[in-house]
């Protein structure tokens, strides 16, 4: 398609800042992305959709110009949503390198945009497949009349005699066939998105071919908002883990069609390439439909941090129970949940990261469909998410304990992919606390939830989850314990360090308290304290040197956690 066909068509919302002599330019696909230099992904010819997210000042503009144009996509198209209008070093930049520029009205969503040009594009590759493409577009609509994915699947299956399914990264089944027999097993599900994640990590060329006893499946990346569409020619994602695909690799959608893609026609891959754009227009919907609780859970997270009124609190959590609970008519006990994705280099900006696999991990398992997360409000601050988990009612079971999310149930059926998709390179820790049926309770309910996931941090393994009744051993009997017994151990943990530091000032035990809340990771630590590795290696030393123990085993660090809790 030609770019000046996108301005013939009002519902696009888009308006041309520049480049009236260049509307000839030719049109083979879309990519939208907030990332600095998303060259490594254009393959040349799209038109790139940006909410200007990588514009920190007026010099980002030039750089990211010219690594477009010489990438050399069609034309840029910039919304207005995130800074009310395209900055003028923006266009200045776009007409410089003759590079055309549009304004997307913040009333249009980029997914729209995206279903137009995908179905425009694929008409003019497939040819006479791309009928069954549009006639998926259509069915995909919202509504009583929509079928959603599901009917995606089932007409690959009719018109192209494809058996598909889409998973999510955890292995849950998303979509599938509704005439599919035998289904999909849940051990079959982990093992193939386990070989997605393990392959993304990794590298390597998609679709991934997965055999499974006797039958062949292939993996085609689904890519959100903000990734790279995936095409025959431009398959292949960026060696190693880098930040880009630490980002998405546990949260993008995988479709799975069973058969082996490896001798397919050019335009049958462009074909599954074109519907793999289409689902992930629905994944896309799918997150803007988490943006409310999202909000809602982020509003509470802060009051909660911030010490504010149990009244205020009430108020935000009777707001959230009818978006969470609809029809509930009563407001719900609460559970708390904190996850924490940590990766081997340090890398700290892991917040959305865990975020998006916590709102996945927490939906039942046994659940399909991509709207199964309704009820799951997720917040993330720093490196850590926090999930605000509804209750509609707590009964007690019969060893007393009471119902509700449990630690060790959530990772049942996802801890073989994530490990698969973490292997070498990160971990996944959970943190899961008691319900509590009042607003005053939240704050205790957070500080447990977390004190939780640092037990499951101590722990070995990949996927790692503890719950509040593993912390009944110390944390909630530390308030029992005589005041002679604590002063008498605190004193011999704590006070040849003290000591120390009154005469060396060498901070040792603001250094320890550090290593401890960063679970034992140099990097992390040496990061929080602005210190080298190797001078908080020297101090560590010291500490274990001056105490007799040994900061590498569990038992030791739990007494210097009790010691200083206790002091």
């Amino acid at each position: 398609m030609r770019l000046r066909a996108l301005l013939d068509t009002d519902a696009l919302g888009l308006k041309l800042l520049g480049g009236e002599d260049e509307l000839d330019r030719t049109v083979r696909g879309v990519m939208t992305t907030d990332l600095r230099d998303p060259s490594r992904y254009l393959s040349g010819g799209e038109l790139v959709l940006t909410g200007l997210a990588w514009r920190r000042d007026a010099a980002d503009s030039e750089p990211f110009v010219r690594l477009l144009v010489q990438a050399q996509v069609a034309a840029l198209a910039a919304g207005e949503a995130e800074l009310g209008s395209v900055p003028e070093d923006l266009v200045v930049a776009c007409a410089r390198h003759r590079l055309p520029l549009f304004a997307v009205h913040e009333s249009v969503a980029f997914a729209t945009i995206t279903e137009h040009v995908v179905r425009q594009v694929s008409g003019e590759r497939a040819g006479d497949l791309a009928a069954v493409v549009d006639r998926h577009r259509r069915m995909m609509t919202s509504g009583p009349a929509g079928g959603g994915p599901d009917v995606v699947l089932d007409l690959l299956g009719s018109d192209l005699d494809l058996r598909a399914w889409v998973l999510s990264p955890t292995g849950r089944q998303v979509a599938g066939p509704k005439d599919a027999e035998p289904a999909l097993s849940a051990e079959v599900c982990a093992k193939l998105a386990a070989e997605h994640l393990a392959a993304t990590r990794t590298g390597r060329r998609a679709p991934h071919r997965v055999p499974v006893g006797s039958t062949a499946y292939s993996l085609f990346p689904v890519r959100g908002r903000g990734q790279p569409p995936v095409t025959p020619q431009g398959a292949r994602a960026p060696q190693g883990a880098g930040r880009e695909v630490r980002e998405t690799v546990l949260s993008d959608w995988l479709l799975v069609v069973e058969a082996d893609a490896g001798d397919w026609a050019e335009e049958r891959l462009d074909l599954l390439y074109g519907v793999t754009q289409l689902i992930a227009v629905e994944r896309d919907r799918r997150d803007a439909a988490r943006t409310v609780r999202r909000r809602l859970a982020q509003e509470v997270l802060e009051l909660v941090q911030t010490g504010a009124a149990p009244a205020e609190i009430a108020a935000r959590l009777r707001v959230a129970a009818p978006v969470l609970l609809p029809g509930l008519g009563a407001a719900p006990h609460w559970q708390v949940v904190v996850a924490r994705v940590e990766w081997e280099d340090g890398d700290e900006e892991t917040g959305r990261v865990a975020q998006t696999l916590l709102e996945e991990i927490l939906v039942d398992p046994h659940a399909t469909g991509p709207e199964q997360s309704d009820r799951i409000a997720v917040a993330h601050t720093g490196g850590e998410a926090v999930a605000l988990v509804p209750l509609p009612a707590v009964s007690t079971e019969h060893d007393g304990s009471e119902a509700g999310v449990l630690a060790e149930a959530l990772l049942e059926s996802v801890r073989e992919p994530l490990s698969a998709g973490l292997d070498g390179d990160g971990r996944v820790t959970l943190g899961v606390s008691a319900a509590v049926h009042s607003a005053e309770g939240l704050r205790g309910a957070l500080e447990e939830a977390r004190h939780a996931r640092r037990v499951a941090a101590a722990r070995p393994g990949r996927v790692c989850a503890a719950g509040h009744q593993e912390l009944a051993s110390h944390v909630l009997l530390l308030p029992f314990v005589p005041d002679d017994v604590r002063r008498a151990f605190t004193a011999r943990l704590l006070d040849p360090l003290r000591d120390y530091d009154r005469r060396h000032r060498a901070e040792l035990i603001p250094t320890l308290e550090a290593f401890l809340d960063s679970d034992g990771s140099w990097t992390r630590c040496a990061n929080r304290l602005h210190l080298h590795v190797n001078t908080l290696r020297y101090r560590v030393g010291r500490i274990e040197q001056l105490t007799g123990r040994d900061l590498s085993r569990l038992e030791d660090k739990l007494d210097f956690f009790l010691a200083l809790r206790m002091s």
